[in-house]
């Protein structure tokens, strides 16, 4: 069964991300690394069985085209006329600005909307939900693409002998978001990572991953960072006053 998410965002988002977390020169982008992050976040999400949607396999096959253009050896006679020609990734480049800029002018009317229910954002913020603690602690909103980022790291750390291991117990999604609800029972907010500290195998670590999903469609919880590309906590609803929108 395919996990479906509100929040899911597209492949373009999935570049965008890619490309600030790195800090790419978007008129300059590395096809070749850039490709093989992007197919591999579409393989975390295929293993976490997501929904993903026709347009990011469109954009990897696009990505795999401009990288063997790329690689494709000029000959001599060519060399003059290929100075002539558009980058390979003149296209690609220009759907990413055209896309960013649609997403800035959207996160300024947001602005607007908010300054009038007298909510100020941070600048430079805009793209990111704020949220406010009741200690007054201001948090920022987690992408699912920050989520995938922490996963990655948790798979990477399973070790080799136990990732493939068939474990006998076999975990539910259920009983991880119980487990989870009883930890932030005994504490208001606990770290992304610490949730996967006991994990056994990578089934396990999927369940986890898949738990804390079902949590924030439930709006049960939120995921926040201090800052942007930092620690990722998770936080009772209850907790925090989200101001963004």
């Amino acid at each position: 069964m395919k996990v479906k998410l509100d929040f899911f965002k597209g492949p373009l988002d999935l570049l965008l991300f890619l490309i600030k977390r790195d800090k790419i020169d978007i008129y300059d982008i590395p096809i070749s690394g850039i490709t093989e992050q992007y197919l591999e976040y579409l393989d975390i999400m295929k293993s976490l069985d997501l929904e993903i949607a026709g347009e990011f396999l469109v954009m990897a096959a696009t990505l795999m085209h401009i990288k063997s253009k790329m690689l494709l050896p000029q000959e001599e006679g060519e060399t003059d006329e290929a100075e002539e020609s558009e980058d390979p990734r003149e296209e690609l480049v220009r759907r990413l600005l055209e896309y960013k800029k649609y997403k800035e002018a959207a996160s300024q009317l947001r602005d607007m909307h908010n300054q009038h229910k007298d909510v100020f954002i941070r600048k430079g913020t805009a793209e990111k939900n704020r949220i406010v603690s009741d200690d007054g602690t201001e948090y920022f909103e987690a992408s699912l693409f920050e989520l995938i980022t922490s996963f990655r790291k948790v798979l990477k750390e399973i070790p080799k002998e136990v990732f493939h291991k068939v474990i006998k117990d076999q975990f539910s999604v259920s009983e991880k978001i119980h487990e989870i609800y009883h930890l932030l029972a005994k504490r208001s907010k606990i770290y992304f990572l610490s949730l996967f500290s006991n994990t056994k195998s990578k089934d396990e670590a999927i369940t986890v991953f898949l738990a804390i999903l079902e949590l924030i469609k439930m709006h049960e919880i939120f995921v926040v960072q201090k800052e942007v590309f930092g620690d990722i906590e998770i936080v009772r609803n209850s907790e925090l006053v989200k101001t963004g929108s």
